[in-house]
This record gives C-alpha cells, structure tokens and sequence, in this order.
C-alpha cells in the first residue's frame, strides 16, 4: 500500500489544520486539557459539531446525496491523524456515525428527510439505547418491552451506560416488540423523543472521578412511554438485522490516529521524566515499549485504510470491523498503561480541585500528569463497550476464519 501523499492530498491536509486553528479555540483547548473523555461541555461540544457541520464535514462517511463529504481513504485518513494530533474534541458519534448510516440505509423517505439534515446540524443530539442491566454483550436477552397499542408502542424497561444522555435529544432504541421465537427474532427498532413523559435519566458516576453534571454515562428509564410507531426504522421484529448493520459502523472507527496522539504525548512524558537520573526516553526498555506499540499502531491504521477504501467503493465495513474493534481498544488500554507508567508516582492522587470544570486551582505535580489516571481508568470500559473484545472474537472465528 502507497501511503506517499500527493500534492493535493497535502493541500487537504493544510485545510484541516487552516480549520482546526480556525475553530478549536483556545478555551476549548483549556477545557480538553481536564476532561478524562475529550468530550466538551454541551455548549462547547455544541459549538464545535456546528463548526464541522458548517464545514462540510459533519458526516464523512455518509453517501454525497446525503451530505457526506465524499472522501477518499487517505482523505479520511489525514483528518483523523490532524485532529488526533491537534487535540480536538470527540465528535459525538451517536448520530452521524452510528444510527445516521441506518436511518440511510433502511429508513423511510419521510425520516431521511425528517432526521438526517438534523443529525448533519446537530440540532439534534443522538445517544444510543442497546445495553440494559444484564443485557450487555449477550444484547439478544434484552428485555425492554414495546406494546402496540394502536398507532403507538408503550415503552417499559431501562437502558444503561447511555453516553452523554443528559444532554441528549433522541435516543435510538432496541426493544422487544415479541417473545416467540428465537430471541433476535422478536426485536425493533424505535427511535424516541427524549423529552417524551415516563422518561428519566439517572447519572452512573465512573471511576474516573467525573461527576454530575459533567459524568459521561447514565441509565434511562422508560415507564409507560408512548412513542409513534411512525419512528420505527424497518419492520417491526425486524430490528436486530438494523442493528447489527449500525455495530459495524460502531466498531470500526477510527483508533490509529488517536493512539498515535497518544504516544507522542508519552515521548513528551518521557523527556521530562527522569529514571536513574537521567531522562526516562533514554531508558532502553521503555523506549522498547514506545516502539513496540507504535508498530502496532501502524498495522492498525493499515487495516483502517483498507477499510475506508471499501466503504469509498460503497461496501460495508463488515466483520473487519470486529479486527479494528479489538486491536485498537487492546492498543488504546495499552497506550494509556504506558503513560501511567511514564508519570509515575504522580499517577497515585486524584487531583479533583484542579480536574473540577472552572476551578483555577492549581495542580498537583506537572499538569500534564492530572488526567493520565482517570483517563486510565475511564478507558478500561473500551473493551467492553460496543460488544466485549471477546464477542468480537466469536465474530472474527465464525465470519473471517469460518470456524
């Protein structure tokens, strides 16, 4: 694979960095620095998605006619690796990249027409509603009902680890619409008005240390919640197959780029350490394992480019999404254990004063130091989420390998 860049290719890697100093403003830059998620608050986050959007660039992987940008795999791949380096926010994904490629692909003419131009805006914020308490990876034991009655379904159950559902408009929903047969076989797809009555958001407070109203994840309750059976993606019972498709989306995001971001900040680490006196990055051994993990990441983000050049040609990204999914949270998880090394002993406190949005307290050692650990620890759940490393195992064995 050529990955020699072309005049043009340059250019484009210039009009993102022209963006990034354009938008991501020196106060979001102070905010990123304390987050453990690279999230923003909502009306920063909100400022930067319409930035995107205004660009051009809200929904890269979306088809032209409905406002994707048309980008080639190296394309994608430029922009990934400057907004990594940069350090700018995390898109939320929840819209464009996971139920805006379903909504596309099985939804009626009146959504796509109702629902894509708001996700593109981000006058709609998306968060996603699969994993339930003891439905999590095992997603076709949900239990979450949906009962027809008459041009609507009544809601009962919850969701859990919502990302970001306090500040969420819609939520996308898997629910049990039917108990017979097999267990995939009675699942649809609903898409909800969060500010619908019987709905209510609880915060989960992570062991990262974030707390409400700036935690990440929540559970939802539904009670009693009417939603019309015009949201509805697909066929009723149908869903799993609609879900199924958005997984692939979910899981085979971009990893490299931001792993690589990563372990520059570690080299940077490294040379204000010290060890045995001298600068840690001169320490064989951990510049052993720097290296080590930067090939890895290189193999990565091979794949990831093999990958984009299918979805350009206008191929799904299939079972290989399962590949990225797992090496890039194992690659990820192992990023993060390299840094809390490099930091050492200031990896122990938990410097909440300095961490707090707002505050001007100062932090405790170097302030590169202060988010290492929650970040840690905030990116243990990588390989659970979106289906656990070990279901994307299964995955791999039967649809790649055939065994």
């Amino acid at each position: 694979m050529d990955l020699t860049f072309s005049p043009a290719e340059e250019a484009f890697r210039q009009e993102v960095r022209d963006f990034i100093d354009a938008k991501f403003t020196s106060d979001m830059r102070e905010t990123l620095k304390k987050s453990p998620t690279n999230y923003l608050d909502p009306d920063r986050q909100r400022v930067w998605q319409k930035a995107l959007y205004e660009k051009g660039w809200a929904a890269p992987k979306w088809p032209e006619e409905y406002g994707g940008t048309g980008w080639t795999a190296a394309e994608h791949y430029i922009y990934e690796t400057e907004i990594s380096a940069a350090g700018a926010p995390r898109p939320i994904g929840f819209g464009a990249r996971m139920v805006g490629p379903v909504i596309v692909q099985f939804g009626r003419p009146d959504q796509k027409k109702r629902f894509l131009p708001r996700i593109l805006s981000f006058d709609d914020w998306w968060c996603q509603g699969y994993s339930e308490p003891g439905s999590g990876s095992d997603l076709a034991s949900l239990s979450t009902r949906a009962v027809r009655d008459g041009d609507h379904y009544v809601v009962n159950g919850s969701k859990i680890w919502t990302t970001l559902a306090q500040h969420a408009d819609w939520i996308f929903c898997l629910v049990r619409t039917s108990t017979e047969g097999k267990r995939q076989e009675g699942i649809s797809f609903l898409l909800i008005d969060m500010k619908t009555p019987g709905i209510r958001v609880e915060p989960i407070v992570l062991i990262d240390g974030e707390e409400p109203p700036f935690h990440e994840v929540n559970q939802v309750f539904f009670d009693d919640v009417r939603v019309p059976v015009e949201n509805r993606i697909g066929e009723e019972n149908k869903g799993w197959t609609y879900a199924k498709y958005l997984l692939e989306f979910e899981r085979g995001g971009s990893y490299g780029a931001s792993i690589r971001a990563g372990i520059e900040k570690i080299r940077s680490i490294a040379q204000q350490e010290t060890a045995s006196g001298r600068p840690l990055i001169e320490d064989d051994g951990f510049r052993t394992k720097i290296a080590r993990l930067d090939m890895e990441v290189r193999a990565v983000e091979i794949s990831e480019l093999r990958i984009l050049g299918a979805l350009g040609a206008g191929e799904r990204p299939g079972a290989e999404s399962s590949v990225l999914k797992m090496r890039g949270t194992e690659l990820g998880q192992a990023m993060t254990e390299l840094a809390m090394q490099a930091i050492g002993y200031y990896a122990q406190p938990h410097d909440r004063d300095y961490l707090s949005p707002g505050s001007n307290a100062e932090p405790i050692g170097p302030e590169y130091a202060a988010t290492v650990t929650p970040r840690y620890f905030n990116y243990r759940k990588a390989s659970i989420y979106g289906g656990s490393n070990e279901i994307q195992q299964n995955i791999i064995a039967k649809l790649i390998l055939g065994l």
